[in-house]
């Protein structure tokens, strides 16, 4: 079946084909008598979870779209990969694995053609390979995929799993209806307080997973909600889902750095046994640099998260093994110290994280969020150590230690983080702690030109140092190599280099990494080495918003499968754009803006997906308008860059394409067609897919010379226009 691109916490469908999810904001009204508000939980759920649970759910990378051999598979991917052995030892199936309805005994029921042998016969399959059974409901009348809930069925249902030999319980949240009387906060209370109980009396003991704090994301309601999920179960879900594997890489990322942004702050809210959870592990996903991958391990691994993955694992690429199976950052996370890893420090782009190890070490990350290298610098004593002199830093990824004399510090690429394993004391004969930085101090006249410098800091001094630069080709440095020679300990030493670009670069941003290392002695350590990056980007605009068209949008009802609007294959159809007045190259007036509908042949990229392209654009006007629309939920920044280089910036963003409210962030309905094309061919006739205008301010009286779009590829933009 057609996956559904669903958000669950708090969004709608985001592929919208009939149907929109239900969410808090729209709970669904209970169906007859409403039943007695169950008691209070007595008393905590017990313990099942003494350290953060790990393993793999189906449901980023598959959604709907899976069956028994796909949990199987990967299953034995999990084994044979050696993943399972490292701690990811509990498998679990999420929503669309029941049928429609319940037995004529109330029994749930599995899809007979997707598990053809049942649910225990996945469970006992799953024990034979040394595995854990997880399984999927929801507290409301429904899941969020539409196919029967747990409400009044609690006990029922937890005894049918207890038989089924379940292990671990994953409880959502969607269409929880709220009973007459109470707040939406009580009432999600009592049916996850039941649920609760109802495991307890199966007697079998079966870790619970919450979902109820991320359907009050945001509201006056949240911190209690996760309050009470820490004694009603183990861990709970505490924010918005995290991306779905068929989403592009900008926004997975985009999605990775918002969950670690509000699991971070919630440390206080956790106690050992007790599990905030951000969501899936992603890596192993398409999109997702090695980088990129790293941080979400490493900074899941600081905030003591659930480790779950929720990717394809019967085709894990090598580096995605290695991040997911990386002992030390497992060890992090798994600490029996049980407590979250917290924020001790902050700057421009950029984290520093502490977490309280066993045997009084920490582990400390450094987690650059910005797009450039970086150095970022902190100490042993920010980090939570007292009075010290010494500390070892075990790099966790590169496994080389060094010794420091309290200053952490590292030059991160974009989107890394670099994590160390601290310890008071410091091994003879360890090398020095070093740091690259790289300084901008370019002029009008001398373009390109940074300062480098290499820090020692450590107690040992070093001899020998070459620092030499490297870089794509048709880079080229001046100079190129220089010797240092001694640096005393504590101290630095630089050199002023100059990098020259490639010349001429294409329409679009280039992204270029340059390297400096440097080589040394230190000491009884002998010969050492440190790198670090620089990143140098080049961004040339588009001569017009055409040329930077990188998006199939509408494609003819004869030929569908160019189409990729929302990321899932679907588009609109150009038949039915063409019957609403936007066929190629036609004219559309409305809300006051006049735009050029794309010129471009059904099929072949006719709009922008937007993600930071700077667009030549020339002339006057109070608003810049926009005419597209969005295969998600969100906006992004517009910035305008005017003839005298001043700027300006507005926030745009439009409705999903199809079935939201469609004034979402001021804009309005430009043009409305009556179905869509999939990858099978038209559907969802008497469905109502839309194009949506919006804008931005302008500075009166100045002349526009260039626009850059949101970094947002869910917002696409078919065409822009000044206006008076």
């Amino acid at each position: 079946m057609t996956s559904p691109l669903a958000r669950r916490a708090r969004t709608a469908l985001a592929g919208c084909g009939a149907i929109a999810l239900a969410f808090s904001g729209a709970l669904l009204a209970a169906p007859g008598a409403a039943a007695a508000a169950p008691a209070a939980s007595p008393a905590p759920y017990p313990d099942y979870a003494p350290t953060p649970p790990m393993g793999w759910n189906d449901w980023s990378y598959y959604q709907c779209d899976m069956d028994e051999q796909t949990i199987l598979g990967n299953a034995r991917a999990l084994v044979s990969s050696g993943l399972a052995a490292d701690g990811y030892d509990t498998v679990t199936t999420d929503d669309c694995w029941m049928s429609g309805s319940r037995s004529s005994t109330g029994d749930l029921v599995p899809d007979p053609v997707k598990f053809p042998d049942g649910m225990a016969y996945v469970g006992a399959r799953l024990h034979a390979m040394g595995l854990k059974f997880g399984i999927y409901e929801d507290a409301g009348t429904k899941t969020c995929g539409g196919y029967p809930g747990s409400l009044n069925h609690w006990q029922q249902d937890a005894d049918l799993f207890a038989k089924w030999k379940v292990d671990y319980v994953k409880l959502d949240g969607c269409n929880v209806p709220t009973t007459p009387g109470e707040t939406d906060e009580q009432s999600y209370h009592d049916t996850y307080s039941a649920w609760s109980r109802a495991m307890l009396d199966t007697g079998r003991k079966m870790v619970f997973s919450v979902s109820a704090p991320a359907y009050f994301q945001g509201t006056a309601d949240w911190d209690k909600v996760i309050g009470w999920s820490a004694q009603v179960g183990n861990l709970w879900r505490e924010g918005a889902d995290i991306a779905l594997g068929q989403e592009s890489g900008p926004a997975k990322w985009s999605s990775l750095l918002y969950n670690y942004q509000y699991n971070a702050d919630l440390a206080d809210l956790q106690s050992p046994g007790r599990w905030n959870d951000p969501d899936f592990l992603l890596a192993g996903d398409s999109g997702l640099s090695r980088d990129e991958m790293q941080s979400q391990m490493s900074l899941w691994a600081m905030m003591a998260a659930p480790l779950i993955s929720s990717t394809d694992l019967t085709h894990l690429s090598a580096d995605a093994r290695a991040v997911l199976g990386n002992k030390d950052v497992i060890a992090v996370d798994q600490d029996r110290t049980g407590l979250q890893g917290r924020i001790v420090q902050q700057g421009a782009d950029y984290d520093v994280l502490s977490k309280q190890l066993a045997g009084g070490e920490r582990a400390v990350a450094l987690f650059n969020r910005s797009d450039s290298a970086q150095t970022i610098t902190t100490t042993a004593a920010a980090a939570g150590f007292g009075k010290g002199s010494s500390f070892v830093l075990k790099d966790l990824v590169t496994k080389k230690s060094t010794v420091t004399t309290g200053t952490i510090s590292a030059d991160v690429p974009p989107h890394a983080t670099v994590l160390y394993r601290v310890s008071a004391g410091g091994g003879h004969g360890t090398a020095p702690a070093t740091a690259i930085t790289w300084k901008d101090v370019s002029t009008a006249g001398h373009p390109g030109t940074y300062r480098v410098e290499l820090a020692d800091l450590g107690p040992t001094g070093l001899s020998d140092t070459v620092l030499s630069l490297a870089g794509p080709d048709g880079e080229t440095f001046a100079p190129k190599e220089v010797r240092l020679n001694r640096v005393a300990p504590g101290g630095s030493a630089g050199a002023t280099v100059t990098v020259t670009g490639p010349g001429s670069a294409p329409p679009g941003t280039t992204v270029a990494t340059i390297t400096a290392t440097a080589r040394y002695r230190a000491g009884a350590a002998g010969a050492d080495t440190v790198s670090g990056p620089l990143t140098v980007t080049t961004v040339v605009p588009y001569p017009s918003l055409a040329s930077a068209f990188d998006n199939v949008g509408a494609t003819a009802e004869s030929a569908t499968a160019p189409g990729d609007f929302d990321g899932d294959g679907d588009s609109y159809s150009a038949d039915a754009l063409t019957q609403a007045g936007a066929a190629p190259g036609a004219t559309v007036t409305a809300n006051g803006a006049t735009f050029t509908w794309p010129d471009a042949a059904p099929g072949t990229p006719d709009n922008v997906s937007t993600d930071g392209q700077q667009i030549e654009l020339t002339g006057q006007g109070g608003q810049l308008a926009f005419l597209g629309a969005e295969a998600g939920f969100t906006a992004g920044d517009v910035t305008v860059t005017y003839t005298d280089g001043t700027t300006s910036t507005g926030s745009l963003g439009f409705p999903n394409w199809c079935c939201t409210d469609n004034t979402t962030y001021g804009a309005k309905v430009a043009i409305t067609t009556d179905h869509r094309d999939t990858p099978s061919g038209p559907a969802n006739f008497g469905t109502k897919y839309q194009v949506f205008t919006n804008t931005v301010p302008l500075t009166a009286g100045k002349t526009v010379a260039a626009v850059t779009l949101p970094e947002q590829p869910a917002i696409h933009v078919f065409a822009l226009a000044l206006q008076p």
